[in-house]
């Protein structure tokens, strides 16, 4: 029992060792066995074959293949699957040839002439395309020359001509006396068709016909008759009867040249190929037919230019031709077969040579492949294919074509699973890249003695670009082996297609995959290999690439052709890749010679670039600019431009003399940026004297001299010598003479002594001079002259034959010098004269230096010039010059940027320095010099020149509107570059007209330097245009260009209503009816009535209050007053109105000048009327005398010049005078609170108004009985105006021309001094920014009054009352008030220090000192 036991057990053991033995042996054989590959090729290929109509034609193919079931094959025709199966005339013979049982060709319908290509295909394996072939067919025979009747002498050549279809030249055939011609070395039939009977004897003579048979209907030309004349004797001009044309012919065929010469006496013909004359070699090259050319078996070397010369002993004559040989594409290296797995990356490698450059194409079982993402052409002509895929498999052609001729070759992919090895030693083909795809484990399978690893764990993208992304995954948890490796499997988003990038080395757990496109998604999986083979495979991980800016492409087609020899025209097609609207294009362009890149922008698909060098190469590229910026740029293209003629005269032009006829040209070409192409040649005139009849002559242009001989003797000639480029010639050199000898001088031996030598030294030179060798009839061509230390032959020097002394430079002072002079020719140099001298030593200097010029004064004389003097301690008493001292006078500016110190030389005591910058400080220093002493320079002194008008306008005027103001402007500007002197204001012009008179321009003065300003109430939608003219003190400067702006179409702000009460009776009714107060008649009368009532009580309340408060006014009061009016030049008062004459206001403005002024401005200045804003209530005046007046309402500001006052006595009147311009302006600036307070003049220039924080505005205004109408007058001492960015007011003003006579206490109402009234000359009105307070002096504050929104903005004007005393403080808005552009005149008032506050609403400002200088 036992043993039987152990039995069952032995006999398991051994079936189980044999199943694993046999199932080992089964894996191994799987393992290494591969499918192998299927031979298959073309034995027979389809032929260029010329078919004749109506008969038959055969194209031949077959195909070689081991596979069980034979080659299918089928035909292509132009590139389209021909279907023969109902075609009777076609069809495809066993051995898989076409045949054409008849060919059909007519004029309108040639159904077999074309491209034909074959091919075979295997089921389950692959197809193959052969080459193409074309089936050409013989057209109708036509004759477009014939013989004719012709006559030629003995022993002369002669052509017959016949004329065919190029196709039917083989066909044709010559008859004479209609017996067959037989051809021969004398007998030439021509490319042509054409006969040429060379060496002609008797027998020639005959009738000659040309046949063509053979080609379905043979056709014969007319009978031409042969004369043979005897040779006379007479001489015959050389002419060529055939001449060679350009020809082209394939490797291996031959060529026939032709070349027929006739003329007596008889021609020698002779060829030459390139600079080489040919040789004749048996079977190779012959030349038949008397002289035309036939070469055998065509070789990459015949090609080239051929010359044929024929020439007798009177002339020769040639002619040339080009023989271009082509060489069809054949292969030099073919596409290998290849083994591979999925997801590999493979390349087909093909190499071909041909001349034209073969064209490659790859086709994949008969169809092209198309390159795209995973198809790739590398390397110019080799295929890539990425990511295998099993649908890969199969046949790829490499197909080569140029115009000689096409050839193919194929080469199997065979795609292994994976367990299949690949073959150990991959086929050539591989890359390195493919072959790093072949890990380890991927040959063998697993064995089952060995597990193979996990999936890796913790795949992850560490990092992601827009065309590469980092892999990043941990160790499998089951790695079964240590060292393990990695494959990483890649795929995009929407394709089958795998790809596959193996870690470089052992144990590595990242991988960085390039290549990928932006903006797309790919799958990602991570296999691990160890040494049993590849393992599980990890979760897919689907990563996206970031998107690439959306710049352009590159703009495809760049061409670039140049037009003239300063343009090139280049053309562009828009990139493919856009990425949205392209905006412009940038072109960069690069002078190759100097390698600087320039730019232009342009638009447009084309752009003519100028300007350029001539006969220059430039490079050029294009880059195209979206919304995100530029895109790729193109490739460069080099181009040069034309040439041109030389644009400069050739230099070093010399002339040498060799003897009594012939003189020798030396010279060098043009500048190279003057040479404007390549020089050919050298154009040389020249004249005898002063004759005006010229000689030329010419020479290559590589050639730099010329001898010109023939001349007379003793004879002075003339000569200049041009350049010559293909497009002409250019400037010549000036004219440079020479004279021939009188008699033709010996040059056979050298010259003798010079005949004499002298030597001057001097400090560091010394000057040689000599006289030429007694024996004149010897030739000198020059001198060499030796110097050195103790030796002559340190340094040599040679000078032209002509002259006669030498200065030798740079020598050591006090120094022993040896110098040699020896005369020279052609044939060598003569005997040396030697002399010696010793240099000079250095000179001391003088110990005593000139003392510097004294008293240096500057006097300005000008805005230019400056005067200076001096005094010279070092003259006599009565300070004349009598030596030769000068005066070195130096001056520069004090401005830190110019340090240029200028200088000038004098013999006198003072200088004139004129040219200089206005008002320009400059300082001035004088030195004297006399021999070789100098002095110091003097003291310096100082003057500034005088101002004069700014000489430039003002720069950069901008233009914009005021936010939520479309009725408001700001102009902007900045001052002149040449402002020459303290800018004291600006006038802004503008007008609606750009042409309109100067003075019928808007002016709106600016005063002191602020460079912006508002203006308001414009028109909307309605283009203004605006000038700006800057001010100094000597007055208006020029106008700066027109600035154009247009107001908005529509005014989308609402009005702002002012405080309560202030409505306009229209706005109050529409107030009302909007809030629904009554929607009867009855309600809106009523409501009314109310409104009136209580109104008028007010008004009359007021007035009686004010009257009464008037009345009050003390005596003591009133002296005060007075005392206050003669201390601080305050206002006074008298006490009733019927004492005043109505003066008109005139402010003197020289208080609110910034610089002296030297002349008073102009006398008529334009005008413009500003509207202010006005209060709603009555106005009671503080005088007893004054009354209320409502037309007060009505009044306009408005300049009147010099018309009288009678003429404005109504308002009617004043309308009836309005001036040409009016600007309307209602705008409302906030209510600023100022206040201001006397202080006793502490400077004796200037005012000075510090900021405070007192809140309490004072205001004065008189007003005077003038025909019916009060007047107001603005009592305000003038300011400066503060420069504020918030300001919102208009400065308009004006000044007046007329000085005022002084005024009397009797006959005028008494202001502050600083304003005078004069009934001639009267100012109304101004406007000044919401900064700037008015002040006066110790006189109580007015009450308060509010601004008020008027509906004609011509009609604003806000008068407000002086209020009683017992009124302290109000609050009130800042009535604008700003002083016009500065008035000249004499001061009239003490000076004043006043200290102002200022603030808008309650908000603190900072102090800011305003500092207004005085006239002088």
């Amino acid at each position: 029992m036992a043993e039987r036991g152990a039995l069952w057990l032995l006999s398991l053991l051994c079936l189980t060792f044999l199943h694993t033995q046999s199932s080992a042996a089964k894996h191994g054989d799987k393992g290494s066995s591969a499918q192998p590959f299927s031979p298959f090729w073309f034995t027979v290929e389809p032929q260029d074959t010329l078919a004749i109509r109506g008969n038959a034609a055969l194209l031949n193919c077959s195909a070689h293949s081991d596979a069980a079931t034979p080659a299918r094959i089928e035909w292509k025709k132009d590139g389209t699957f021909m279907s023969l199966v109902s075609d009777e005339r076609r069809r495809i013979l066993p051995d898989g040839s076409l045949f054409f049982t008849h060919v059909v060709h007519s004029k309108h319908n040639k159904p077999d002439e074309g491209t034909y290509q074959c091919v075979a295909t295997i089921d389950n394996l692959g197809s193959i395309s052969s080459h193409t072939a074309r089936l050409s067919v013989a057209g109708m025979p036509r004759f477009t020359s014939q013989p004719a009747p012709t006559s030629v002498h003995l022993g002369d050549s002669q052509v017959m001509a016949c004329e065919i279809n190029s196709d039917l030249v083989p066909f044709t055939r010559w008859e004479k006396d209609r017996q067959p011609l037989e051809l021969s070395t004398r007998l030439v039939q021509l490319p042509s068709g054409a006969l040429v009977i060379s060496n002609a004897s008797e027998a020639d003579a005959g009738l000659y016909r040309c046949l063509v048979e053979n080609v379905g209907s043979s056709k014969s030309s007319d009978e031409g008759q042969l004369q043979i004349l005897p040779e006379t004797g007479e001489e015959r001009k050389l002419e060529f009867l055939v001449q060679p044309g350009p020809v082209t012919k394939v490797v291996g065929t031959s060529v026939l040249l032709p070349c027929v010469v006739t003329g007596y006496p008889a021609p020698h013909v002779r060829w030459m190929f390139g600079d080489k004359l040919l040789e004749e070699s048996e079977g190779r090259v012959e030349i038949l037919g008397g002289g035309s050319l036939q070469i055998f078996n065509l070789t990459e070397e015949d090609a080239g230019t051929y010359t044929c010369v024929a020439d007798n002993s009177n002339a020769t004559i040639e002619t040339q031709t080009q023989l271009t040989v082509q060489v069809p594409p054949r292969f030099v290296k073919r596409p290998e077969n290849i083994y591979a797995h999925e997801s590999m990356d493979i390349v087909f490698e093909c190499e071909v040579s041909g001349s034209p450059a073969p064209t490659v194409k790859w086709v994949k079982n008969g169809d092209a492949v198309i390159p795209s993402d995973y198809f790739k052409i590398i390397k110019e002509h080799n295929l890539q294919v990425l990511g295998l895929v099993k649908s890969d498999e199969g046949f790829y052609q490499c197909l080569a074509e140029n115009d000689a001729g096409n050839i193919q070759s194929s080469a199997q992919l065979i795609i292994l699973d994976h367990d299949v090895a690949l073959p150990s030693s991959p086929p050539p083909s591989l890359t390195p890249n493919t072959t790093d795809h072949v890990t380890p484990g991927f040959g063998g399978v697993a064995s089952p003695a060995g597990p193979t690893p996990s999936a890796p764990r913790d795949v992850v993208a560490s990092l992601v670009s827009t065309r590469f992304i980092k892999l990043t995954w941990r160790q499998p948890a089951e790695p079964h082996g240590d060292e393990l490796t990695y494959s990483v499997f890649y795929s995009q988003e929407g394709t089958s297609r795998e790809r596959v990038v193996n870690t470089s080395r052992p144990g590595e757990m990242q991988v960085t995959i390039q290549n990928l496109m932006p903006d797309s998604k790919y799958r990602f999986r991570v296999v691990a290999h160890n040494s049993n083979g590849q393992g599980e495979s990890s979760a897919a991980l689907k990563v996206a690439t970031q998107a690439e800016v959306q710049v352009p492409g590159p703009a495809p087609n760049l061409q670039a052709v140049p037009n003239t020899p300063t343009s090139v025209f280049l053309s562009w097609d828009k990139p493919v890749t856009g990425n949205g609207e392209i905006l412009t294009y940038k072109l960069y362009y690069t002078d190759k010679s100097v390698g600087n890149e320039q730019d232009v922008d342009t638009d447009s698909l084309s752009y003519t670039l100028t300007g350029l060098k001539k006969n220059t190469e430039y490079s050029f590229r294009v880059v195209a600019n979206n919304k995100h910026g530029p895109g790729v740029s193109t490739d460069d293209i080099v181009v040069r431009t034309l040439s041109d003629v030389p644009s400069g005269p050739p230099q070093n032009l010399t002339l040498e003399v060799q003897n009594s006829k012939s003189i020798l040209l030396r010279w060098q070409p043009p500048p190279l940026n003057s040479q404007n192409g390549e020089i050919t040649g050298y154009k040389i005139r020249y004249r005898k004297g002063s004759r005006r009849s010229e000689a030329a002559e010419t020479t290559g242009g590589t050639q730099l001299n010329k001898l010109i001989d023939g001349l007379e003797r003793g004879t002075e000639y003339s000569f200049r010598v041009s350049a010559m480029t293909v497009n002409g010639t250019g400037p010549a050199t000036e004219w440079i003479t020479a004279e021939t000898f009188e008699s033709d001088l010996d040059e056979s031996r050298v010259p003798d002594q010079p005949s004499s030598l002298h030597v001057r030294p001097l400090v560091n030179s010394i000057v040689v001079s000599w006289t030429p060798p007694e024996n004149q009839d010897i030739v000198v061509r020059g001198y060499t002259i030796g110097y050195g230390l103790g030796s002559p032959h340190a340094q040599t020097i040679k000078v032209d034959y002509k002259q006669r002394y030498y200065t030798i430079e740079n020598l050591d002072h006090s120094s022993h010098y040896v110098i040699t002079l020896k005369a020279f020719n052609n044939v060598g140099e003569g005997i040396p004269v030697y002399e010696s001298a010793i240099t000079r030593p250095q000179s001391v200097p003088d110990p005593s230096p000139m003392m510097p010029p004294v008293g240096v004064q500057a006097s300005v004389l000008s805005h230019d010039t400056i005067k200076v003097t001096w005094a010279d301690n070092s003259l006599p008493k009565n300070q004349k010059i009598t030596d030769n001292r000068y005066y070195t006078v130096r001056w520069k500016t004090n401005i830190p940027a110019n340090t240029k110190v200028k200088m000038a030389n004098t013999t006198s005591l003072s200088h004139m320095v004129i040219g200089l910058k206005p008002n320009t400080l400059y300082e001035f220093s004088v030195m004297v010099t006399k021999g070789r002493r100098t002095s110091t320079w003097s003291m310096t002194a100082q003057g500034t020149t005088f101002e004069t008008i700014p000489s430039s306008a003002p720069k950069d005027v901008t233009v914009v509107s005021k936010e939520n103001k479309p009725r408001t402007i700001i102009v902007n500007w900045q001052p002149p570059s040449e402002a020459n002197g303290k800018i004291t204001g600006y006038i802004i012009y503008y007008s609606t007209d750009v042409n309109a008179e100067v003075h019928d321009w808007v002016i709106e003065p600016v005063v002191g330097n602020r460079l912006t300003h508002q203006i308001q109430e414009l028109t909307l939608d309605t283009t203004y245009y605006f000038k700006i003219q800057a001010r100094n003190s000597k007055g208006m400067g020029p106008m700066s260009e027109a600035v154009h702006f247009r107001t908005p179409k529509t005014s989308n702000v609402p009005p702002k209503p002012g405080p309560s009460g202030n409505l306009h009776p229209q706005d109050s009714g529409t107030s009302v009816g909007k809030s629904g107060v009554g929607s009867n008649s009855e309600n809106h009368i009523l409501v009314i009535v109310i409104i009136i009532s209580v109104g008028a009580f007010t008004i009359i309340v007021v007035v009686v209050g004010a009257f009464l408060c008037t009345r009050r006014t003390t005596s003591h009061q009133k002296k005060k007053r007075a005392a206050s009016k003669s201390s601080n030049g305050s206002h006074k008062y008298k006490g009733n109105s019927k004492d005043l004459k109505p003066p008109d206001l005139w402010i003197h403005h020289e208080r609110l000048e910034l610089k002296p002024m030297d002349k008073s401005p102009d006398p008529n200045p334009v005008m413009t009327e500003t509207p202010i804003p006005r209060t709603s209530q009555d106005i009671t005046p503080a005088d007893s005398g004054l009354e209320s007046n409502p037309h007060l309402q009505q009044r306009r500001n408005s300049y009147r010049g010099h018309e009288s006052e009678d003429n404005m006595s109504t308002l009617a009147g004043r309308r009836g005078m309005r001036p040409k311009m009016m600007m309307p302006f209602d705008a409302q600036p906030p209510q600023p609170v100022i206040s201001a307070h006397p202080i006793h003049s502490l400077d004796n220039h200037h005012h000075h108004y510090h900021m405070g924080s007192l809140a309490s505005p004072t205001r004065s205004y008189l007003y005077h009985q003038g025909s019916g109408h009060l007047r107001p007058h603005a009592c305000a001492t003038p300011i400066s105006h503060l420069d504020r960015v918030d300001s919102t007011e208009s400065v308009r003003n004006t000044p007046n021309s007329d000085p005022l006579p002084p005024a009397t206490a009797s006959s005028q109402a008494s202001c502050p001094s600083e304003i005078m009234a004069d009934l001639e000359s009267s100012y109304h009105g101004s406007t000044t920014t919401e900064e700037e307070p008015s002040y006066s002096s110790n006189l109580p504050p007015h009450r308060s009054a509010h601004p008020h929104t008027h509906a004609h903005p011509l009609k604003s004007f806000a008068v407000p009352a002086i209020p009683p005393s017992s009124h302290p403080t109000y609050e009130s808005p800042a009535l604008p008030s700003t002083p016009l552009l500065a008035q000249t005149g004499p001061p009239t008032h003490p000076h004043v220090v006043k200290t102002a506050s200022i603030g808008t609403l309650g908000r603190t400002r900072t102090p800011m000192a305003v500092t207004v200088p005085n006239a002088p």
